[in-house]
């Protein structure tokens, strides 16, 4: 999305848990993004770094849970700016975005995740 909005930005993903390190998405996860065009075969879990904190300008948690976490990883010195992802859905009521593991809300999320990007594309551009 921001590629196709003209930004040149590096987008990564990571946990701050080290539960799923070198697995691909979940297959629902990565079926619902390809009916949407995405391709998420090349992606492989990592767990966040100390130097994720000064490598990225913004690090965005998807809940208040791991933003916590986030926030106690940081290193001194870090500059990256730390948020929670759904800032930049203000018109979404919905502050976290949830985990779909259990209930297969994968589209739910996608929807979110979009939305956000939306939000955080055009934050970029102004």
């Amino acid at each position: 999305m921001a590629a196709d909005a003209g930004l040149d930005v590096v987008v990564d993903g990571a946990g701050t848990g080290a539960w799923h390190i070198g697995n691909p998405p979940d297959r629902r996860a990565s079926a619902m993004a390809a009916k949407r065009g995405y391709d998420l075969s090349d992606l492989r879990a990592r767990q966040v770094s100390a130097g994720d904190f000064t490598d990225f300008d913004l690090i965005l948690a998807m809940d208040n849970s791991n933003l916590q976490n986030l926030r106690q990883m940081a290193p001194n010195g870090a500059s990256a700016t730390i948020k929670l992802f759904m800032d930049y859905a203000p018109q979404n009521p919905h502050r976290e975005v949830p985990d779909p593991y259990y209930n297969d809300g994968f589209d739910v999320v996608l929807d979110m995740v979009e939305q956000a990007s939306n939000g955080l594309i055009a934050s970029l551009k102004a």
